[in-house]
């Protein structure tokens, strides 16, 4: 049994004084996918230290910004950093790890950072064009014949259901058509969205909440957190959960982990 969390941790110095690392201590996972890391190399070292995890961090050139992250307690073999090399706000948004498994064999795992954008700005001509990117690289994955794992905050709720208030957030970043259209094309290539699959039929189950007024306790979210699956390796994951923190105050970021279990 393999599991494997995904979560954007809103600054992991933050996440960690709020109370992350009792929650990893609790939950055990095998490997995390982190985003929104935003923290140097060696930061992240001194809260997922060596001697328990192997690291691959993608850190983002803009101080503060992005950052995503591979810690796991399997040996890596190989790793690989970024989609469009030399865009600056494309940096800390992807990183791929080969991880050894017990038995043989080896998993790719990915964590990513989708943009969030902003609706009539330059940042939602960033969107697409990463999501471009990552549409390229996952064809190239699927062809490999590879078991892979990807996960992180998309910034796309795909369905009605996977947004509470979604009849307001139709025109907005997140819930546009065009973007969801990359999610329809994702699943129609094979990719299984494990959520989705092992979560129920919905409403939700949601992944973030604003900060900000009632959201949390009224469980007005959106699911964007997603793990990804290869369709062979999707018929070897088991269960997956939204970690939902019991209340506001226990939360250690603005999302939830999604953990999902695989025989392997």
């Amino acid at each position: 049994m393999l599991t494997i969390a995904t979560a954007n941790v809103n600054g992991i110095r933050a996440a960690f004084r709020r109370g992350m690392g009792d929650w990893v201590e609790a939950r055990k996972p095998d490997v995390l996918l982190l985003q929104e890391v935003r923290a140097p190399q060696e930061m992240v070292g001194d809260f997922l230290p060596a001697e328990e995890w192997h690291l691959a961090h993608d850190e983002s050139v803009i101080k503060g910004r992005a950052g995503v992250a591979i810690a796991s307690r399997l040996p890596m073999s190989a790793i690989r950093i970024g989609l469009g090399q030399g865009v600056p706000v494309n940096t800390g948004r992807w990183v791929e790890a080969d991880l050894e498994l017990p038995e043989g064999g080896t998993l790719t795992v990915i964590s990513t950072y989708i943009h969030s954008g902003t609706v009539g700005t330059p940042k939602m001509d960033e969107k697409y064009a990463f999501l471009e990117l990552v549409t390229a690289r996952l064809a190239e994955l699927r062809a490999s014949g590879a078991d892979v794992v990807v996960a992180g905050d998309v910034n796309i709720a795909h369905q009605n259901i996977d947004i509470k208030n979604w009849k307001g957030n139709l025109k907005a970043a997140g819930f546009l058509p065009e973007e969801r259209a990359y999610l329809d094309r994702w699943f129609g290539d094979g990719w299984a969205d494990l959520g989705r699959r092992l979560g129920g039929d919905g409403p939700g189950p949601y992944t973030w909440w604003s900060w900000r007024g009632q959201s949390y306790v009224n469980d007005a979210g959106w699911r964007i957190d997603y793990q990804l699956a290869t369709p062979e390796l999707a018929e070897r994951a088991l269960k997956a959960e939204v970690d939902r923190a019991p209340t506001y105050e226990e939360r250690w970021s603005d999302h939830a982990p999604l953990l999902v279990s695989y025989d392997l």
